[in-house]
């Protein structure tokens, strides 16, 4: 359904178009998944460079257009995704829900609570969708995890380990090290985390954690503990490693494993009892649990059940299904990914970044 309006069929809700800002990346794989989410297609892409635009939408669809000011007066766009750098989601979401479109703008939303705040209020006065691109939260496997936390197949929760950690070279140019570019792993990596235990858990009643900084001042690594009552979440990120990208919940009678790239993940392991040796996740001792990790994927072990949720694409279309829906439907907020939700992770980010570095 590329580059023309979705026919809705009897009784059912009519495609929502979708404007894209940005050609990198990230808007790429939302471009092709487009193509794998029922209810949406793609209708414009604007870029500083309309030849940039041109050139993508010669690949994926749409009408290409210079600036947002242009894209959002395009009659066929309903909701936009803005898929351009950390530092400027405010400016270009606001601009959009000025318009009186619908927003989707990528993780993380934006980057201080305080916009995050101002953002949440523009929504109101405008009465506009505005929602951020947390697709990990729409995953199946994530729907599948929650389902079987809230039946009590793993008894009940006693602790959450969970790593995120891509190596990047330090490159102070590179938006993943500069500061004017909402650069650091927290804002790049950390809000994974920190949303995925909100989701489960809700909100946590203590924050405790540290970091490490790049020679730029951002955050290079970071380490985060998030009480939720008995309950502790131990969540680490970085761009100093590869780490095992797993993320695991540990109940009083199973624990769930969400295989990594667990922010993609296309498998759940259910696993009755984890040998002593492979309950650490933080740096230093994931070893072990990455090396259970490979060995169950693809291998029978005792007490270990495997639960597929395989999909094609990158999975941003489960979000883009969600986001679609509820701006079809004329609402104005997401019940799955609330920004209030958006909100608590930048808080608990930036107090943690309130800490001295190590």
């Amino acid at each position: 359904m590329r580059g023309a309006a979705g026919v809705a069929g009897a009784g059912q809700l009519p495609a929502v178009g979708w404007g894209i800002v940005g050609t990198g990346t990230i808007a790429g794989h939302f471009a092709e998944d487009i193509g794998h989410a029922r209810g949406a297609y793609l209708a414009a892409v604007s870029s500083r460079s309309v030849e940039r635009a041109a050139a993508f939408t010669a690949r994926h669809g749409g009408r290409p257009f210079g600036d947002i000011e242009a894209l959002v007066r395009e009659p066929a766009v309903q909701a936009v995704y803005i898929a351009s750098p950390n530092a400027t989601h405010f400016d270009m979401a606001r601009a959009v829900m000025a318009a009186g479109k619908a927003v989707l703008v990528e993780k993380p939303l934006v980057c201080t609570a305080e916009d995050a705040e101002r953002l949440a209020a523009l929504a109101v006065q405008h009465g506009t969708f505005c929602m951020e691109g947390m697709w990990s939260r729409f995953l199946p496997v994530v729907d599948l995890a929650e389902e079987k936390i809230r039946s009590g197949s793993i008894g009940t929760v006693k602790r959450i380990r969970a790593e995120l950690a891509f190596a990047h070279p330090y490159d102070p140019d590179s938006r993943f090290f500069d500061p004017a570019q909402g650069g650091g792993a927290l804002l790049d990596l950390g809000v994974y985390l920190v949303s995925l235990s909100q989701a489960l858990m809700g909100r946590p009643d203590r924050v405790q954690g540290g970091w490490r900084a790049a020679p730029s001042g951002v955050d290079m690594t970071a380490e985060i503990v998030l009480g939720f009552g008995a309950v502790e979440a131990h969540l680490a990120c970085g761009f100093d490693r590869d780490g095992t990208n797993l993320f695991m919940i540990e109940g009083s009678r199973g624990t769930l494993v969400l295989q990594p790239h667990f922010i993609s993940s296309r498998q759940l392991l259910a696993v009755g009892r984890i040998p002593a040796w492979g309950l650490s996740m933080l740096p230093g001792g994931s070893a072990p649990l990455r090396l259970f990790s490979k060995v169950a994927k693809r291998s029978w072990l005792p007490g270990v059940r495997r639960y597929d949720c395989a999909f094609d694409g990158y999975g941003l279309q489960f979000e883009i299904e969600a986001a679609s829906r509820v701006v079809a439907q004329g609402q104005t907020a997401s019940s799955v990914m609330p920004l209030a939700d958006s909100i608590e992770t930048l808080r608990i980010i930036e107090q943690v970044r309130a800490r001295p570095p190590a």
